[in-house]
């Protein structure tokens, strides 16, 4: 086969201003012609940034790329030196040759400009079309990429449409110049399992039909297992394992890649507790301690969890939910528009018992996250009622919810942006427990937060940090204990897990488990991940369109579905 890329000794460092930290170290691989490469590991592993540094992305005048060879063969049968190619040349080889989705759409594309001009714009400068033709081959190319109401989305925004779609004209931008090697930098995290496998399934095939190679990035090796041709997998700035999809997955080496394979909650059994990477890789005692946490008998069978779940619900349900309906305003552009009402969740009815951990799956848009705020109140609803232990809370003044508001406490999907960036960690947990006038004195408080982030995993010294210093599982911990400094019965988890790393995400789940038990909570967790769901759940509970699809048992619902909906769902995630 002919060599594509070839990296040799590939290092890359960056200045922070006191000093050089080394983010690769010395990584070596090659790309043939037509072959998919998937690059895996977790966050801050260095792949993003060896990707970053083939298309000369990274910022030169603070990074120091050094490589014995970075070669890529041109369409033309040209040798190019990559890092010394002249910057006046780089834009023929993004674009032409290279093409790059990034992993998040909405930031990747301009918000004010429509989306066909987006894709054409590559086009016009690479001199590949005429503006007379050029709307023509971008239809096309949404054609191509699974676009089917190519019109409309041409003249659309981005906030005009949904996440899939977006990341759909990410790949038509990439895919426009015919490059012979597309990059995508974890072109799926975060998009619901049917939107997911339609991408990958839309980029094989691309691949395919054009005779096209695809360095692919992602944290989660479950995803890569049916598209890649080869897997490189990356810790710590290094390559520690690579070779066939087959010999990666069925005679794993690395303690790394195989720790990354166990994290991932099965899709098929319940555990009581997820593997970490910590019971793989680390020093001995920390292994010890892991180990001694991990029960002999770590299967939980259908039988104990129904008649754990019947013990559940013998008693009284702590949360009623009856024909509740949320709908929105959607304005014309004009004024004299008339208003458009759209219904987000309809006649929606369940209960949630105490000690309970009720999931709530289904696509985005199916009204899943509107239904969460809504109980919690952050959302007016039209009609229906929401009774907590025999109160009503839809129709309760606001000044007493608020005082109430401690009860039912939510946790939202990114920590980042819900924790105030110029506020410590301490002082964000303090912060509620002052409003609500919870404990006797500042020392009391001061004091709960140390306990709670010893509840979380988190050091006593976390208290003085700032959210920026901390990883984005931590920060998740750091809301968990804001969202427990209340004493709250009931937490809603809103896509809580989703966009962690697959470790990451492990030793949330367990600590959620974990609190559970210690505090008697009761979830509403909201994923569009079942795997996730039959970890953590007791029963499930599907949606579509705003409307309750099904509801029953993780085993009923998952093992046996009645709907074809669900069905799809469970057959779209990745194994």
């Amino acid at each position: 086969m002919d060599t594509l890329l070839d990296i040799n000794n590939l290092s890359v460092s960056f200045n922070n201003g006191q000093s050089n930290v080394t983010a690769v170290k010395s990584i070596s691989f090659q790309i043939y012609k037509g072959e998919i490469v998937c690059l895996v590991g977790e966050s801050g592993s260095g792949k993003s940034v060896a990707a970053n540094s083939v298309m000369r992305l990274l910022d030169e005048s603070k990074t120091m790329v050094i490589a014995e060879r970075m070669s890529f063969m041109s369409k033309s049968g040209e040798c190019l030196d990559i890092l010394q190619l002249p910057k006046d040349k780089l834009p023929g080889l993004r674009g032409q040759e290279i093409g790059m989705i990034f992993q998040e759409p909405m930031t990747s594309l301009n918000p004010v400009i429509k989306c066909g001009d987006q894709v054409a714009e590559g086009l016009l400068i690479h001199g590949l079309e005429s503006t007379h033709s050029v709307k023509d081959k971008v239809l096309e190319l949404f054609k191509e990429v699974g676009l089917d109401d190519s019109k409309r989305i041409f003249d659309s925004y981005p906030h005009q449409l949904s996440g899939g779609q977006k990341q759909r004209i990410m790949i038509a931008m990439a895919m426009a110049c015919n490059p012979s090697l597309l990059i995508a930098d974890e072109p799926t995290t975060a998009l619901d399992v049917t939107v997911q496998k339609k991408i990958l399934e839309a980029l094989k095939e691309l691949c395919r039909n054009k005779g096209m190679a695809m360095l692919f990035i992602s944290h989660d090796l479950n995803i890569v297992k049916q598209l890649a041709d080869k897997i490189l997998v990356m810790f710590k700035g290094e390559i520690v394992e690579q070779g066939s999809t087959l010999e990666v997955f069925n005679h794993p080496k690395h303690p790394y890649t195989k720790g990354l394979l166990s994290c991932r909650p099965p899709l098929k059994t319940k555990l009581r507790i997820l593997p970490t990477l910590s019971d793989f890789i680390g020093n001995t005692e920390a292994k010890k301690l892991i180990s001694n946490r991990l029960p002999d008998n770590n299967i939980i069978t259908r039988q104990e969890h129904e008649s754990a779940f019947k013990s559940l619900s013998s008693v009284e349900p702590i949360l009623k939910i009856k024909h509740v309906t949320t709908s929105f305003t959607q304005a014309g552009m004009f004024f004299w528009n008339k208003k458009k009402v759209f219904k987000a969740i309809q006649d929606i009815s369940f209960v949630l018992y105490p000690g309970e951990v009720l999931g709530l799956v289904g696509e985005s848009g199916s009204g899943k996250s509107t239904l969460g705020r809504t109980i919690c109140r952050l959302l007016d609803s039209e009609s229906g009622s929401v009774t907590y232990r025999n109160i009503e809370l839809a129709n309760m003044p606001e000044n007493e919810f608020r005082v109430f508001r401690k009860n039912i406490q939510i946790i939202f999907q990114d920590p980042y942006a819900s924790l105030n960036p110029s506020m410590k960690a301490g002082d964000a947990i303090l912060e509620p427990m002052i409003v609500h006038k919870l404990c006797a004195n500042k020392q009391e408080r001061i004091e709960k937060v140390y306990s709670l982030l010893e509840s979380v995993g988190l050091p006593a010294e976390s208290f003085h940090k700032y959210p920026h210093e901390f990883s984005g599982g931590q920060r998740q911990r750091i809301s968990i204990a804001r969202a427990l400094s209340l004493n709250p019965e009931i937490l809603i988890c809103d896509e809580s897990v989703s966009a962690l790393d697959v470790n990451v995400q492990a030793q949330v789940l367990n600590l959620l488990n974990e609190l559970r038990s210690k505090f008697n909570l009761s979830m509403i967790f909201i994923t569009h991940d079942l795997s996730v769901v039959r970890f953590i759940c007791d029963r499930v509970m599907v949606m579509k369109n705003g409307r309750l699809e099904e509801i029953g048992t993780v085993e009923q619902v998952m093992d046996n579905p009645a709907s074809d909906y669900t069905r799809l769902l469970l057959e779209s995630v990745p194994e």
